[in-house]
């Protein structure tokens, strides 16, 4: 059985436990304390809040680490916004993905409005480094404004039937939040969602290629490069 002391500065653990727990934590709708009991069912003894720091140091390292898909000139933005309470509180986490589910960019911001609306689609222009062939939205009118305001001539629909691929990428997000039982601040659901993301959009395949053994292969290449990355930043 191997014992985990508790974290402290500048003390080293196996890098294959550190990366396996980060990786638990944001692949599947796990909590600290089930991640912390999975790994005592294979003799590892850690404490659920070593995980969290764990999750809280590392996790961003390895999402800025994978590899991400790559922007292409006929690529479908579809955006979302979806509310989120915070001690009481409302916020609204917006959402771009691509037409194979591939989530682009979420930010978290206090307001669902026009100014929220353009920084959404000037960060996703920033990172993307490339326009969009379409833009799909709901009814909300800040998205025709800001598309007019950041890149007029993309073309833009709007209607809610069109835009069921972003209001479905949702889902596991909403999954998560039931899970850790609500976020505690607009930061660490911010820095959260950053890394759950990135992690779910590398081991989950594009839509256009679900058969199982597709579905197989890509994860068991993705949990290989995953390892790669962990040794990395080792």
């Amino acid at each position: 059985m191997i014992r985990i002391a508790p974290t402290y500065k500048n003390h080293r653990y196996p890098i294959e436990i550190v990366a396996r727990a980060v990786w638990l934590y944001f692949r599947f709708s796990l909590s600290l304390r089930d991640v912390e009991e999975m790994l005592l069912e294979r003799g590892i003894v850690v404490s659920y809040e070593t995980i969290r720091r764990w999750c809280r140091k590392h996790g961003p390292n390895y999402a800025r680490r994978l590899r991400r898909k790559a922007p292409a000139k006929d690529d479908i933005w579809h955006l979302d916004e979806v509310v989120v309470r915070i001690n009481g509180q409302k916020c609204w986490l917006w959402r771009a993905v691509d037409q194979e589910g591939y989530v682009l960019d979420e930010i978290v911001q206090t307001r669902r409005n026009t100014k929220a609306a353009r920084r959404l689609l000037m960060r996703l222009l920033k990172k993307q480094g490339i326009a969009p062939k379409r833009m799909i939205t709901d009814k909300l009118r800040s998205y025709g404004v800001a598309r007019r305001q950041v890149m007029p001539n993309v073309e833009h629909r709007s209607h809610k039937g069109l835009n069921n691929r972003a209001e479905n990428s949702h889902l596991p997000f909403r999954k998560r939040e039931r899970t850790r039982q609500g976020f505690r601040s607009i930061g660490s659901l911010q820095q959260f969602v950053s890394v759950f993301s990135a992690v779910r959009n590398f081991f989950v395949p594009a839509r256009a290629h679900r058969s199982s053994t597709q579905t197989r292969n890509h994860r068991l290449k993705a949990a290989a490069e995953w390892k790669v990355v962990a040794h990395q930043l080792a």
